[in-house]
């Protein structure tokens, strides 16, 4: 995957800010916070995972499925691959 390897530096960004706001959330129950800051911080960190999600399948859509020197045989296992991905994702 070129696509995450050339992105690391942002992606692992992504990952810490993601860890950080999962490890607040913990904090956040050991705390026996209000449940309206533990929701809130839940749909942080949902909405974290789902901004890194679709920065990551934009990198694979553009790298796999747009170029242009792949064999339809291969652009066709590199679709499947995303639906499935798409679709465990979105259970």
């Amino acid at each position: 995957m070129a696509h995450t390897i050339k992105f690391k530096k942002q992606l692992l960004t992504r990952v810490r800010r993601i860890k950080g706001q999962a490890e607040a959330l913990e904090k956040a129950l050991e705390q026996e916070s209000e449940c309206a800051a533990v929701l809130q911080q839940i749909a942080a960190i949902r909405g974290a995972v789902n901004g890194l999600m679709a920065e990551v399948l934009e990198g694979h859509i553009r790298e796999h499925l747009g170029a242009d020197d792949i064999s339809p045989q291969q652009r066709s296992e590199d679709l499947e691959e995303v639906v499935r991905v798409l679709h465990s994702y979105l259970r």
